[in-house]
């Protein structure tokens, strides 16, 4: 992500978006443990150091990228945000998934750092779309996606295994043309027609 900052050029910044590394396991497995009960029963991350090591595993392909929320003062950890599934070609399109860790929770950290990912995603990774499927009763994760502009486009009866049992969704999209984020060179990929 080259400066780390998400292509953000001002100092009024709480936060910049990175790429999580293998450094970051302490403090990622502490605020992990620390937000469980926050995220239950809609979320859950690594909590121990070789499911850690597993979750970057995933990074290590091309169809998943793993990026850390850090506050700007501090430079602590606010939250993970994942761009999940990429599919190229006709598609450019990714899935959404992300967390705040409970002691950054109400503060615009992960606000700001969506719209960091948004840019990112939409001019570095060049994707034309991005899908993120939300619980129902999840309302703070539906609020995030509402404030940036997303749409909801369906909902999805018992569409992921979490918790011991099939849980419905909502879907919620957007795209780059749906921004004020400008328009970049297609990826490589795209069909010419």
């Amino acid at each position: 992500m080259g400066r780390g900052d998400g292509g953000r050029r001002d100092d009024s910044a709480l936060v910049s978006v990175r790429r999580i590394a293998a450094g970051d396991q302490d403090e990622f497995l502490r605020l992990a443990r620390a937000s469980i009960d926050l995220h239950y029963p809609w979320y859950t991350m690594p909590t121990t150091p070789r499911e850690f090591g597993a979750y970057l595993t995933r990074f290590e392909q091309p169809t998943a990228e793993g990026l850390v929320v850090c506050m700007r003062v501090g430079g602590g950890l606010a939250g993970m945000i994942t761009i999940d599934s990429i599919v190229r070609g006709r598609f450019q399109s990714a899935s959404l998934s992300y967390a705040a860790f409970a002691p950054s929770v109400g503060r615009g950290y992960m606000s700001e750092g969506l719209g960091l990912v948004l840019r990112y995603a939409f001019q570095e990774l060049r994707l034309h779309r991005l899908e993120a499927s939300i619980q129902p009763d999840n309302q703070a994760s539906l609020r995030l996606v509402q404030r940036h502009g997303f749409r909801k486009e369906g909902y999805s009866p018992d569409m992921l295994f979490i918790d011991g049992a099939w849980r419905d969704h909502e879907r919620w999209a957007i795209t780059r043309e749906m921004t004020d984020i400008p328009p970049v060179h297609p990826h490589p990929t795209l069909p010419t027609r």
